[in-house]
Formats: C-alpha cells, structure tokens, sequence
C-alpha cells in the first residue's frame, strides 16, 4: 500500500466535468433506457391546470434545487481532497475512489433510474433519489474512515442516479408545451450557476473550517437542502408513470454494472496494489460481459420488447460515433480534472480560495461559448462548431503545457487564465450541441434510450478517465526521487495534459462521423 498524501494545503477547485457542463445535457437530464414510451418526452400526465397555478411553479423549484445539489456536489467535492487526506489518512487510491466512485455508481445506475421512474413513478423515484443523496452526505460528512468516505460516496452516485433521470420528466409533464422553452431557459441558467458555485462554495467552506469540521461541512451543507427538497416534492410535485407496464431487465442492470466495476476498479486500485494478475484478468474479462451484455439484449428484445438497451440505435451512424465522441470526451475530461487538481494542490500550494477563484474563468467561458453555440453558430455552421472546439481546447492545453513549462513552480492565477479561457470556450461549442447532434437521427420513439445511453457512456468515461490517472500521472509520479514531490507533480501534469491532448486529436476526427448540419444524418 502506497503512504497517504503529505500535502500543506487544501486543492484547488476544479471546473465542471462533462457531466457537470452548462448545457442541460443528457449528463444532467438522463433518461429511461426503455425503446418505448420516454421520459424525456414523457406521455401526457397530470397536469397542473391552467397558467395560474402556482403550484407547478413550486415542483419546478424543488426539481432544479436537486438538480442543482447534484451539480455543486460533483464540483465541490475536488477540492477538499487534501484536507480528507490529511484527516482520514486517505491514499491516492482512495483518493481516485473518492472521485471516480461517484461517477461509476451514477453511471452504471442512470438508465435503471429512469427505467424505475416508468415504471413505479417518476415522483416516487424523485422522493427516493433525494432522500437517499441526503441520507449518503451526512454519512460522506460524518465518515471516520476512507473506506466509509467511499461506501458512502458510491450510495451518493447510486442515489443521484435515481433522483436525477426524473428531474426533466417532471418538467414535461408538469408544465403545457407553450411554456417548457422558458423553463428550460432557466433549467440552463440553473446548470450554469452549479458550475460556476461549486468550485467557489466548497473553496469557501474548506478555508473557513466552520465548527473545526475541515472538509466535512461540503457533504453536511446538502442536509437542510435536502431535507427541504423531500418535504415541498411530496406537496407539489404532480406523480407520472408510463401508461404501458415496462419490466425492469435486471440481467442487464447486473451485466452492465458489473463490466463496469471490472474495467474500472483495476485500473483505480492497480497501481497500489503493484498492478496485480487478477487486475488485468478483470480488464480483459469485461469486454467479455459486454458482449454477453450485448447477445443477452439482443434476446430481450426478441422476447418481449423491453431491453435494458434498445441495441438498434447503435445503426444510426450519427448515434453511434455520437456515443464514442461522448465516451472519449469524459476520458479527457476526467484526466485533466483530477490531475488539474493534484498538480495545484501539491505542486503549487495554493489556498482553496485563491485556487476556486483561478478556476473561475474557465466556468464562464464554457458558460458563454455554450450559450452562444447553440443559438447563434450551430444553426448555421453545423458540426464544424464542435470540430472547432475540439481544435480550440487542444490549443488551451497547448498553452497551459508552454505556461506550466516557462513558469514551473512559480506559476501565477493570472498566467493560468488565458489557457483556462481557451479551454473552457472550446468545451463550451461542444457539450452544449453535441447531444442534438448525437440524437438528430434517432427515430423519435427511442429518443429516451438514446439520452440514457448518451449519458450513461459519458459519466462511464468520466470514470475511465479519472481510473487511467493512475497510468498517465502517476507512473511519472513514481519515477522521481522521493524527495522531489513538487517536481514530480509539476513534470506528471505536463505529461497527463499530452494524453490530454491526444484524446481530444481522437475526437475531432470522430466529429466526422456526425451529420454536418441538424438533420442530415445519412447514416
């Protein structure tokens, strides 16, 4: 087992992943797996009346404050991994378990969440996510030991994968067509503001040590929230189900769930353990459950029509090169993040606030890129727009390599702007198109499957990426002396942001596989 991390101060904020961008993605409005009745597009339910009922307008608050709450705790939770290190003694195997826990468990849960939404209601999912995300951050708050910090940071995926899939089903079926662009305006402005606060309010609780609590009160704040989020949901929020019953495909929950842990449990505990035999016997092993995954769906189908994963969209070209854009995009993202982090963190030696505050550039930016994308460049460019963010994020991590190069150590926020600005405009023209793209030739009754799977592949990477930092960060880590950590951390985020680089090369030519305009799918 290797030490724990010896670390002075606190790690810096990390921007939003791809599952926490501003755009109300697939990433933040998952949805059932099921080939029929959507709950993206959910079958008309109870609606709420008539434009003055202000009832709907109360759901509509606690839904987005449980969005919100999913997307400041995926955000905030980087950036008091030193302080949980310090207290708990945690390893940089904990430490990835920690991060990558949380979006496996979201992962391998989102397309079963919105399954179970169909079929037992949406409400009563919604009650039972947010009951369950509240319940695993007090035991995330109060954990007396990393592997409880981890248990209970798994339950927290787990959890938020049955709240969140509902969030956007509620929406559809609370509110009449007229007025769903308005509100998914403010859904936008919602996501948007998560990722923009996250970074800042868990700087702000970390440094504070309110109560002598260190990195604790970032779980703890989601106590009152959630607490508020149960009691208004069971007055207000309107209960919806699919109008045809639907089976739950549990072989395929545990066929799906189990590749997953397989891929990524060696390779986020590998390099601790001395990468053992049984590790890479599990890697190779799990692309033969994905394919027992895919025969056994098949069969499903056949069957009675109600498989976990509707295999037929995998046809449609757009779809298909859609899915491994995503993939690859959360592998880059959940690199760059984690060892973003440590690099600040240990080579630098920055405060949470100065650190939260560094990182607050490249969260406008993908903010206002995203925004801008949608409405003015993609209608009229096409897929270009998201080729060019490809492009535009590669020359930020170019930049960010010459700037760590000149500067080393001595490093200032201000110098970290400019690549961070370029960056986070680059990843802004792709998460917010990128979903219409990926859907813009999926027949409109698998639309649902077609978002859970979208969302599902990219938190899976988002998984992979943050288990390969063990690989593309720490085998440079490991090869320098001892007594050179700073060094180390400094030269292992150089090398990981080439990886970076080189993901992101892989996309852009991915990109083409996509239809040029909206619509013109040929696959």
């Amino acid at each position: 087992m290797s030490s724990p991390i010896t670390s002075p101060t606190p790690v810096p904020a990390v921007p939003p992943t791809a599952s926490s961008a501003a755009t109300p993605g697939p990433a933040s409005s998952a949805v059932s797996g099921a080939p029929g009745p959507s709950p993206a597009v959910p079958e008309a339910g109870p609606a709420m009346g008539g434009g003055g009922d202000r009832r709907r307008w109360l759901a509509l608050a606690v839904v987005m404050t449980a969005a919100f709450m999913d997307l400041v705790d995926v955000t905030i939770v980087n950036i008091a991994i030193p302080s949980i290190e310090r207290d708990l003694g945690a390893t940089f195997g904990a430490i990835q378990w920690i991060t990558a826990g949380y979006a496996l468990a979201f992962a391998a849960g989102l397309i079963t969440g919105g399954r179970l939404g169909d079929i037992y209601g949406r409400k009563r999912l919604f009650l039972i996510g947010i009951s369950g995300f509240t319940v695993a951050s007090a035991l995330c708050g109060f954990a007396a030991g990393p592997g409880m910090l981890v248990g209970s940071r798994l339950l927290q995926g787990a959890m938020a994968a049955m709240m969140v899939p509902q969030v956007l089903s509620i929406i559809h079926v609370t509110f009449p067509a007229h007025e769903r662009g308005k509100v998914f305006g403010l859904f936008g402005a919602i996501v948007g503001l998560g990722s923009v606060s996250g970074p800042l309010l868990g700087a702000l609780l970390t440094q504070w040590n309110l109560f002598g609590l260190e990195w604790r009160p970032i779980f703890l704040i989601n106590l009152p929230v959630g607490v508020a989020g149960v009691l208004l949901g069971r007055k207000f929020i309107v209960e919806s189900r699919a109008p045809k019953a639907l089976r739950l495909d549990l072989v395929g929950v545990v066929l799906v769930t189990g590749a997953l842990l397989m891929l990524i449990y060696p390779l986020t505990r590998g390099r601790e353990l001395g990468w053992p035999l049984w590790g890479h016997v599990c890697m190779a092993g799990s692309l033969g459950v994905l394919a027992a995954l895919v025969a056994y769906e098949r069969w499903k189908a056949r069957k009675d029509g109600s498989p976990l994963i509707e295999l037929s969209l995998f046809r449609v070209r757009s779809f298909a090169a859609g899915v491994a854009v995503q993939l690859a995009f959360g592998v880059a993202l959940g690199i760059f993040f984690l060892v973003w982090t440590l690099y600040m963190q240990i080579g630098l030696g920055w405060t949470p606030l100065r650190a939260g505050l560094t990182g607050v550039p490249f969260s406008l930016a993908v903010s206002v890129a995203a925004g801008l994308s949608v409405q003015k460049l993609v209608p009229r460019f096409g897929r270009a727009v998201l080729q060019a963010g490809a492009l535009t994020m590669i020359s930020g991590l170019l930049l960010y390599i010459g700037v760590a190069g000149r500067y080393g150590l001595e490093v200032t926020s201000w110098q970290m702007a400019p690549p961070l600005l370029v960056m986070g405009a680059g990843m802004g023209l792709i998460v917010a198109p990128l979903t219409d793209a990926v859907l813009s030739g999926v027949p409109r009754a698998h639309s649902g499957s077609a978002s859970g799977l979208i969302s599902t592949t990219q938190q899976m990477g988002s998984a992979l990426g943050l288990g390969l930092v063990s690989v593309v960060f720490f085998g440079v880590v490991d090869s320098r002396p001892a007594d050179a950590t700073r060094e180390a951390f400094a030269d292992g985020f150089q090398h990981a942001l080439w990886w970076v680089v080189a993901v992101l090369a892989v996309i852009f030519l991915m990109m083409f596989a996509l239809p040029s305009k909206r619509g013109a799918d040929k696959g």
